[in-house]
């Protein structure tokens, strides 16, 4: 399964990214979208893929975190 995760770019340098994946900040490649520092980026990777708006992506990550706290509640 492959996953894309939402992420705020906080810093750019030519194609290159920090991502902060909440406190967790990650390099990923920015060529494939027109992206500005204090946007949120889909990540897939290594790659941005897509720029999307903070709702959305503060919703995803919601999603995001159910998941887990299911899989926690569920798991041996």
């Amino acid at each position: 399964m492959c996953l894309a995760i939402p992420g705020k770019i906080v810093n750019i340098d030519g194609n290159m990214g920090d991502i902060d994946f909440g406190g967790v900040t990650r390099k990923a490649n920015l060529s494939m979208v027109d992206a500005e520092v204090g946007e949120w980026a889909v990540v897939h990777a290594g790659f941005a893929i897509q720029i999307m708006d903070e709702e959305d992506a503060q919703e995803t990550i919601r999603l995001w975190n159910e998941v887990l706290d299911s899989e926690k509640t569920t798991s041996c």
